[in-house]
This record gives structure tokens, sequence and C-alpha cells, in this order.
């Protein structure tokens, strides 16, 4: 179901005005309500897959939960030794461990089944994955590991654990929520305010602008250029193309995070953010800290910590500080924990192979900054540069972001060898008197699309990149942007929402593609 389509419009109007017209404690009710109902719009299967996962979730949390109690029991029982404790302690403690990993990897190998089992074996890509699988798998995983670590009780209600798993606006896009946070939000009463829901209105028209007016307008372009042979391709025209893919790939993904917070945030549900400027990112690892930061922070707390608390992994630290130094002790584990949560990221995007060497690329290119840390400090003294001045700030952005694009080569591109045939190409073939011949004969080629609304697509996409940029300047510094619009009388607030709406519209004059979100089956 599209974001814009009358159906979504009317599917959430619909659901407010029950969720607001019926007694706080029905509120959570509508939205289980609301939930079900939109899987079953979106396919039956869909409802099947995501009632097995939080049922076996919930199941197995509460049966980790029960052990623990009984373990506490077990322990306040008169006459056991330190001994007998210790041996009691691993003994419920393992049941813990059975139970945890059972429900894990039944879930996970169904994820994995869905995803790539399919590819993996030749039985073709036909496969329709439920919607957002990875999301609410993740999502639900992420609670039973939480429970596992007593982090929090084990739910008691299926319904309310099942409103939290299938919460509507989040299944298309994500985020991967926490349990703690969304929870007591689900269950408080609420009441409808016009401030958030300006508020709220203005996030999802700027949604919808970076959606339809960027995303969309530059998709067409992007693939003529990469569904073309690497030897007919500049490398200007690689390059400009890469750029082109950064921008779609930015305001497709954040635009649809923007939508789906801006319509939780009309049920008064505070999700987490999941964009923070990330082409400002000054290093790599700035960058994914501020990229899709709900799955970064779920990789970080449910993979990296663990794996860099793993005995092996603290003996290899000890190792390498000892024989390679304290840096390389405290930074190699982490270098390897590292390039496995990325490759981790390159599986969890898609079965092919290319995101592997995405995924691989990021991680090697962190573990080595981090690495090569002392080296940098040391030749931005020794040429006496200020690290702190403003020019050095723009110099890591402009290097970031060039290490960043790099990356969606791997990302954009599905074939190695094409891949790096064009990466080739852009360093001994750049051919810049070669670009306008190149746009004129493969982006605005007549026997495909009309010129004319590749260029106006083009010009509109530009200016909503200008627009966006402003805004992003204004977010960095922390600046609100909704209160700026709104003061006073609110009238350039109202003026925002009439420019984002023309933006949009105006997209579909020029629109060679109605493409879906990027994440929308992850």
């Amino acid at each position: 179901m599209d974001f814009l389509s009358l159906g979504y419009i009317l599917f959430v109007g619909a659901t407010l005005l029950l969720y607001y017209n019926l007694q706080s404690k029905f509120q959570w009710k509508v939205l289980l309500a609301s939930n079900l109902v939109f899987y079953l719009i979106c396919g039956k299967w869909n409802l099947i897959f995501i009632l097995f996962t939080s049922f076996t979730i919930f199941i197995g949390a509460l049966r980790m939960e029960k052990i623990s109690s009984d373990y506490k029991l077990e322990k306040k029982k008169d006459g056991l030794s330190r001994e007998d404790k210790k041996i009691l302690k691993a003994r419920f403690q393992n049941k813990k461990r059975i139970v945890l990993w059972s429900v894990l990897v039944l879930n996970l190998m169904i994820l994995a089944y869905m995803k790539y089992f399919r590819v993996m074996f030749g039985t073709g890509r036909g496969l329709l994955l439920p919607l957002g699988i990875s999301f609410y798998t993740f999502q639900a995983v992420g609670y039973l590991i939480d429970v596992y670590g007593e982090k929090y009780p084990a739910e008691k209600n299926y319904a309310k654990f099942l409103t939290f798993i299938s919460f509507f606006p989040q299944l298309i896009q994500g985020p991967i929520n926490r349990y703690d946070k969304i929870e007591p939000q689900l269950s408080a009463p609420h009441s409808f305010s016009v401030d958030r829901a300006k508020r709220a209105a203005l996030l999802i028209m700027y949604g919808l602008m970076k959606k339809y007016a960027i995303a969309n307008m530059l998709e067409g372009s992007i693939a003529a250029v990469f569904d073309s042979s690497a030897d007919t391709l500049p490398g200007s025209l690689i390059v400009f193309s890469i750029l082109m893919y950064s921008a779609q790939q930015y305001a497709d993904f954040s635009g649809g995070i923007d939508i789906v917070l801006g319509v939780a945030l009309l049920f008064d549900i505070e999700m987490m953010p999941n964009f923070r400027q990330p082409y400002f990112a000054t290093s790599l690892g700035d960058f994914w800290r501020r990229w899709h930061i709900s799955l970064g922070a779920w990789m970080r707390d449910y993979v990296f910590y663990p794996f860099a608390l793993l005995k092996s992994t603290q003996n290899f630290g000890k190792w390498c500080g000892k024989h390679l130094g304290k840096h390389f002790g405290r930074v190699l584990p982490a270098g390897v924990a590292n390039i496995l949560v990325f490759f981790l990221v390159g599986i969890w995007h898609g079965a092919d192979l290319h995101y592997v060497w995405w995924g691989l690329y990021n991680g090697i290119v962190i573990a080595l900054s981090d690495l090569m840390e002392p080296a940098f400090a040391a030749l931005t003294e020794k040429l006496k540069i200020n690290a702190k001045s403003a020019g050095m700030h723009v110099f890591r952005i402009i290097r970031t972001f060039i290490i960043v694009n790099i990356g969606w080569y791997f990302d954009r591109i599905e074939d190695m060898g094409k891949c790096l045939s064009c990466m080739k190409r852009t360093v001994t073939d750049f051919a810049s008197s070669e670009f306008l011949y190149s746009v004129k004969n493969i982006m605005l080629n007549p026997d495909t699309t009309s010129p004319q609304y590749v260029l106006g697509g083009m010009a509109l996409s530009v200016f909503c990149i200008i627009l966006v940029f402003c805004v992003s300047i204004l977010r960095e510094q922390n600046r609100d942007v909704f209160s700026m619009l709104n003061a006073k009388s609110g009238v350039l607030y109202d003026l925002a929402i009439v420019i984002l709406v023309m933006l949009t519209f105006t997209s579909f004059v020029f629109m060679t593609s109605t493409g879906g979100f990027l994440y929308a089956n992850f």
C-alpha cells in the first residue's frame, strides 16, 4: 500500500478517528486491529508469518523468565553450598540459553529461507517477501535477547506484544524499534494535539517530497547509465550517476522514514530516529552512526558487543597487546568485530553478492581507519595542521563523502565485474569532454523517454536537493525547523506545506519511474 495512495490515506484517517474518539483503554486495541487489517490488505501470508514470529518470540521470552524465576526460588533453599549454587546457576543458565538459541535459530532460519535460500539454490527470484520481515524479525529478536539479559520483564499479554511487533507505520521502512521505548507509549493514554498533528504533517510532506521529487526523479536516469555496457561509459558519467544514486538512496530511505515517523506521531508515538544528516559525517564510522541508526544500534548491541566480550576475542586482544602494542591490542579485536558486523549488514540487505562486498568494504575501511589513527594524528601534527579548524572539518566531510560514494559502486552495480570496470574507468578514462555527449545519448535517449521530461525532472530534483541541504544545515545546528516555521502567526509553516505539496505533485508531471521504496521488502 503506497504512502500517497488514497487507500493508505483513508486507512490512516479512519484509524485516527477511532483512536482518538474511543476511551484511552481501547487505543492500543485500535492499533492492534488496524495492524492486523493492514497486514491482511497487503496479503494473508504476511499475517501468518508475523503471527508465527511474534508468538514464538513471546512464548520463548515467557519461558526464559520462568526459568529465571525458578532459579531464584531454588537458590533460596537452605543447605546449599557455594559450589552447589554455582552448579545450580550454570544449569538454569544453560536452560535459558537453549530456549534463546532455539527460538532465535527458528526465526532467523525462516528469515534466511525467505530472503536467500531460494536464490542460493537457483529456484528463482519470484518469491515475494512477507512485508517488513527483516524489520519485525530483528525487532522481535532484540526483545528476546533483552529479556534473556533481564533488561526488562517479559510481556505477559500476547495482544500487547503483537501490537508492538506489528505497528503498521513501521512495517514498510522500519525503524527497528526497542520494546522498552515503544511499549510504554502504546499503553499510555493519548489525546489529540493540533501542534503535534502539524509537526507530523510537515514531516510527512517533507518525506513525500524527498521520495517523489528527488528519488523517483533520478531513478530512471541512474538506471539508464548502469544498464548500459561499462565499456561505453566515460568515467565522468559514472561519477555523476553515483552522485545521483547517493541522492536517490538518501531521499528514498530517509523520505520513507520521515513519512513513517510522521504517521506514528499522528498517533502520539515517537519512534527511534533513523537518520541524522549522514552526509555531514566526518568519518565513515560517524556516517554509520547517522545512517540507518536503528540497524546500526541493533548490530552494536546484539552483535558487536557480544562478539567483543567473547573470551576468544578478549584473548586475541591480549595477544595483540603483548606482541603488537597497546593500540593494536585495543583496536584489532574491535576491527574484526566491525568487519563481522558489516558483513552481516551486507547479508541483511539481500542475497546478491554485491551487498556482501559493499558490507566488507565499509567494515574494512572503518577497521583500517582505527588502526591508522595514530599515524594520521602524527602526520597532522608534523604538517602543523589545526585538527579542530573549520577548514579541517570541511575536509573531513568531503573525504567521508568520497569514501561513502566509492561504497555506493558496490551497492548499486550488481555485477562485480562491471562494478570493478566502472571503478577503473572512473580513474583511467574520466573523459570529461565526453560527459555532455554521454548525457544526451544515454540519459536523454529519445528512444526510451522524452528528453524534456528527464531534464525537467532533474531540474526539479536539483532544486529539492538544495532545499534538503539547507534543512540539513539547520538540523546540524540543532535548530528545530518546525518551531522556526510555526513561530508567531505560522505563515511560514503554511507556506512550507504549500511548497512541499506543489513540489511533490509537480514531480508527477515529469515522472518516468513509479518504483516503490528501496527498503520496502526488507
